[in-house]
């Protein structure tokens, strides 16, 4: 038996049942743990990213088009007659304007191997980028971290546009991993370093949220601490187009009129949706902004039901009711419903029958169930619907309001509207009042396969009455790309950004850009004290009134040193403005002030901070701690904007800096050692100084020549840098001939003759 075994074995009963029920608790409180949303990567149809999303959907925008030309000729393709075989009865979609561009250098992919790239892997990358910035999750830092990756895909049209008549000669060495629904995912992975968890899944309609279900689990099974879940879907073949108007799911006219009574079908979309997700609790500790929160959700499968794509009412319920209680959510307290909602007349009357089964006795007409679907303005985006849909209610959560469903005229005849207590916005709606808000997305797949999550508006995680530090009189936006043509899109896209988010802190956004994000070869970098000049910068630098040196800085190859000066450099009230200003210097200085206070006639602070100089200013026991302790912060305070050494150097008192700054000691232990060794030379005589001179040291070493007993060359810091010490009688006469002789010097302030 092992040693654990034995323990167990020689628990009694009772204490045994203890511990398991201990255990239960705990293991119910891991897995029922809410799974922060922090960063969101979108584009959809007429929406590139959720600023963009959010708008279309509150100002109930129909993102509907006409198939784009360059995707297949419609006019060859379309017929208004469904029997005719080999044509699509529905010349419409929701589409992204250009789904052709991809910066393959940015992802290190070479030009043949993008040519072979499925452009929904293409999108999938940028998104997945763009949804971990908006995380502030910096790419470079998570190599080799365990973060998961969960994709919903399930559509490979570029295969199909590859090969164009079957003519095999086309595929190449990449065509296999360009294409393969597998390697959605485990691209992004290899392209991130990332080695967690890493699928793609494919349960059609339902892949993305099904994803997301999956991500949230692997996160409260700790799988991983961080994690990718969306979906992507793009149409660039008509071949699927054909098959679903041969099945007879597509609306003629090209719009999802979801719950309607004009019901017949819906209208393909495509897009891409990632959101970034941690455990809640990992969220606040790390300080993220959390965006809202995913308290719970549940996959099941239809089974054997009407047909193998008809929709199973029962099994609807199951997975919403098991998604409620996995997030201990009563039925009562949801305000809304993200509809899966295709607008056929057959799936929303069973979708609105399950949701009434479950939220009808919960709600009345003045508490309805708000539903809508992000279908009826972008269109059914099939394995990247979840996703939308999860979006939509992110945001929604986010700003309090429930955008407009479109294409709602006349209620369906086939839902029993006046036996359920539920409504559907026709305009942008405030978010109900409730003490929390909360609510629902569904998806269902035509495979069978559905899928639930239940989410709830992000908590207030500002503290009230937490003392702000007053901010530095001005702030430093570093701005980088990897080309210059990238370098001044992205100025010009902080420019249009201010102006329509003026109330964004500076300070914010500035920390945010250097700590948030990656910073790369071509360069930027504007100093402003608020928004406005900040503005009036970055449109300069858009009209070539501030140039962009077009040359990219150079690697850095040589490694970075810290070099911690020795006692002589001290000023009364050094560091006060960064103490004012910066968190993580102050907290610095206040754990040496807690360590050295001891030992102090007065507080480390009090002293540092003085309006004047004491007399006694100079003496080792108190000026060697406080050099120490700012000389420490700022270091703390470098490294955590990510300016790390590689190596640390120490003059006199800042060796012990180095040490403690590259590990060997302790903080508590090079202050106690720096304490005991002031101590050593307070008792000797006071009848030492030093001073620098500005002059070679063959020139020095003349001048103290005459004083061999008492004066020394104490260091050589640079060609015409060098320090004497000795008796300070002594020295004042050397530093007279010296004078004379046009040389500068200048007093160290210290109390003895430390060299």
């Amino acid at each position: 038996m092992t040693n654990l075994s034995q323990q167990i074995a020689k628990l009694s009963p009772l204490k045994l049942a203890l511990a398991a029920q201990q255990l239960q608790s705990t293991l119910a409180v891991l897995h029922a743990e809410p799974i922060a949303v922090i960063g969101l990567g979108c584009r959809f149809p007429k929406a590139v990213g959720p600023d963009a999303y959010w708008q279309l959907l509150r100002r109930g925008v129909d993102a509907i088009s006409e198939v784009p030309r360059e995707r297949w000729d419609v006019d060859a393709f379309y017929h208004p007659n469904p029997e005719v075989a080999g044509k699509m009865y529905s010349r419409y979609g929701g589409f992204l304007e250009s789904v052709d561009g991809f910066d393959a250098e940015f992802f290190g992919i070479a030009p043949r191997e993008a040519h072979s790239l499925d452009p929904q892997q293409r999108l999938l990358l940028e998104v997945s980028w763009e949804a971990l910035e908006a995380a502030n999750q910096v790419p470079e830092k998570l190599y080799g971290s365990a973060t998961g990756v969960f994709v919903g895909i399930c559509t490979s049209d570029y295969a199909k546009r590859l090969l164009g008549t079957n003519d095999l000669s086309k595929i190449d060495a990449y065509y296999g991993t360009g294409n393969a629904l597998s390697v959605a995912a485990g691209r992004l992975s290899y392209a991130l370093g990332l080695t967690g968890p890493c699928l793609s899944v494919d349960t059609a309609c339902s892949s993305s949220l099904v994803s997301v279900h999956l991500a949230c689990q692997s996160l409260r099974q700790r799988e991983c601490d961080l994690a990718l879940a969306g979906g992507v879907n793009l149409i660039l073949s008509p071949e699927n187009t054909i098959t679903f108007s041969r099945a007879r799911m597509l609306s003629p006219d090209g719009r999802c009129k979801t719950f309607d009574a004009a019901a017949d079908g819906y209208v393909r979309g495509e897009g891409c949706g990632v959101v970034a997700l941690k455990r809640l609790s990992d969220a606040i500790a790390d300080g993220d902004r959390i965006l809202a929160l995913i308290r719970g959700s549940a996959v099941n499968q239809d089974g054997p039901s009407g047909g193998l794509t008809v929709p199973n009412g029962p099994s609807q319920q199951s997975v919403i009711r098991q998604a409620l209680a996995h997030a201990g959510i009563d039925p009562a307290q949801v305000s809304y419903i993200e509809a899966h909602g295709t607008g056929t007349a057959l799936g929303d009357p069973i979708e609105v029958g399950a949701l009434g089964a479950i939220f009808g006795q919960n709600h009345s007409p003045d508490g309805p169930l708000w539903l809508g679907s992000a279908k009826t303005n972008i269109g059914h985006l099939e394995g990247a619907a979840g996703i939308a849909g999860l979006i939509k209610v992110v945001l929604s959560l986010h700003h309090g309001e429930i955008p407009p469903h479109l294409h709602f005229q006349q209620p369906s005849p086939h839902i029993p509207w006046d036996q359920l207590p539920v409504r559907v916005p026709t305009a942008p709606t405030p978010w109900p009042d409730a003490d929390r808000r909360i609510a629902g997305v569904s998806s269902f797949g035509f495979s069978g396969t559905n899928a639930h999550v239940v989410l709830e508006a992000a908590p207030p995680l500002s503290p009230a009455g937490v003392k702000q530090p007053r901010q530095p009189s001005a702030h430093l936006l570093p701005v980088s790309a990897r080309s210059e043509a990238a370098l001044r899109q992205l100025v010009e896209s902080y420019r249009d950004w201010l102006s329509t988010h003026p109330g964004v802190a500076l300070a914010d956004l500035c920390f945010t850009a250097s700590r948030g994000r990656s910073h790369f070869a071509y360069r930027l970098a504007l100093t402003a004290t608020d928004t406005a000049q900040l503005q009036e910068q970055l449109q300069a630098v858009a009209d070539g009134k501030i140039c962009i040196d077009g040359a990219p800085a150079p690697r850095q190859s040589a490694k970075l040193a810290f070099l911690f000066t020795g006692q002589g450099s001290q000023y009364v009230g050094m560091g006060r403005g960064l103490y004012e200003t910066q968190p993580v210097f102050r907290e610095a200085l206040d754990r040496c002030a807690e360590i050295v206070n001891p030992y102090l006639d007065s507080s480390l602070i009090d002293l540092l901070f003085q309006d004047a100089a004491p007399a006694d200013w100079n003496r080792p026991l108190i000026v060697q701690p406080l050099l120490f302790a700012v000389e420490y912060a700022l270091a703390e305070l470098w490294q955590s904007w990510g300016v790390k050494p590689n190596i640390v150097f120490g003059h006199s008192l800042g060796e012990y800096v180095a040490a403690c700054v590259a590990g060997v000691l302790s903080l508590t232990e090079s202050l106690t050692l720096l304490i005991e060794r002031a101590k050593l030379m307070e008792a000797l005589a006071e009848t030492g100084a030093m001073t620098t001179v500005f002059a070679d040291s063959e020139t020095v070493a003349a001048a103290v020549a005459e004083y061999p007993d008492v004066l020394s060359l104490a260091a050589l810091n640079g060609p015409n840098n060098t320090v004497i010490a000795g008796r300070r009688q002594a020295l004042k006469e050397v530093l007279q001939q010296l004078q004379d002789q046009g040389i500068d010097s200048k007093w160290l302030e210290v109390s003895h003759g430390f060299h």
